[in-house]
């Protein structure tokens, strides 16, 4: 699944375009790389690291979710890794 899709089936952006945005601007990294293009590929495993307002957000990815579903059905495709541990 491309990465910009995914962040809007995950809902941690409302639109494609708002995740390619990102993207482009350097802002994504997939397993400590930076993501440079929002086409790249994304697997069960991969660790993204996501700026999402004043925060920094590093989440696994478990599972590639079928569609933007509510947000209880998001939240069981990643799990939240804690940046200190």
């Amino acid at each position: 699944m491309r990465i910009d899709r995914l962040l809007c089936f995950l809902r941690f952006v409302r639109t494609r375009s708002t995740a390619r945005k990102l993207v482009d601007e350097g802002h994504i990294r997939l397993n400590g790389d930076r993501v440079l293009r929002p086409s790249r590929d994304i697997a069960p495993g991969d660790v993204l690291t996501l700026p999402l307002g004043n925060s920094v957000k590093l989440i696994e990815v478990l599972a590639l979710p079928e569609r933007r579903g509510p947000p209880r059905e998001a939240q069981e495709c990643y799990r939240e890794l804690d940046p200190g541990a």
